[in-house]
């Protein structure tokens, strides 16, 4: 589990929002499936909505340039975003997500990661954390306006009950490059280190080889 700060800029982050004031929502059980359907009670933007591909390409680019994202991710495929609005009362129970979803041209995407994008401030709802369960208990996620956070597709989780104002969001999920979680975290471990001694020391010689075990690794566990 990741979070990803400031995945979107205080301009991407008002045009959104000013986009998601003027359209329609639906029930956003149209798009659940199994058990899912039961447990799913938010509005969803529909899927083939104008809006919803320019919302989705935008926040696309958004992902492509952050650098941390793009370390965490390691992203093959990335299913078209879904815009979700969570009013008082609203919620969605316990689920897995669905192993494999549909992505651009009706390409078949393994879930690996999924990643919820927060674009309400926090202060203007209660309720709505996003809870995962993990083996250190039950873990709850609220984070800033244009803030995400990455887990596993795999997990148990559900979004709490919101009981005031108003939450939106946009979700997706990814197929990494490298499925393996473990393998993914050691990637992003040497990321990390190499980030922060090139924060210390620009010219370190252990840049060059660090950089190198980390793109040898991709090259290794990598899956085109």
């Amino acid at each position: 589990m990741i979070t990803i700060p400031k995945l979107l800029g205080p301009d991407e982050l008002q045009h959104i929002t000013q986009r998601l004031a003027a359209e329609k929502f639906v029930d956003g059980g149209e798009t659940a499936t199994g058990r899912a359907r039961e447990v799913k009670h938010n509005l969803q933007m529909p899927m083939d909505g104008d809006a919803t591909k320019e919302l989705d390409h935008l926040i696309r680019q958004a992902m492509d340039r952050h650098a941390v994202f793009m370390a965490a991710a390691l992203p093959l495929h990335i299913v078209p975003l879904r815009f979700s609005r969570y009013e008082p009362g609203m919620t969605y129970g316990w689920h897995t997500d669905n192993p494999v979803m549909v992505g651009v041209a009706r390409q078949a995407v393994r879930t690996d990661l999924a990643c919820t994008i927060f674009l309400s401030d926090p202060a203007g709802y209660a309720g709505g954390e996003l809870a995962l369960r993990t083996p250190l208990g039950i873990v709850r996620i609220k984070l800033a306006a244009g803030d995400a956070v990455l887990y596993p597709a795999t997990s148990v989780h559900q979004v709490d009950p919101v009981t005031q104002g108003v939450r939106t969001v946009a979700v997706t999920w990814i197929q990494s490059l490298v499925g393996g979680s473990d393998q993914r975290q050691l990637l992003m471990d040497l990321f990390e280190a190499t980030r922060d001694l090139a924060m210390r020391d620009p010219m370190a010689p252990e840049l060059e080889r660090l950089g190198a075990v980390r793109h040898n690794l991709l090259r290794l566990w990598g899956q085109t």
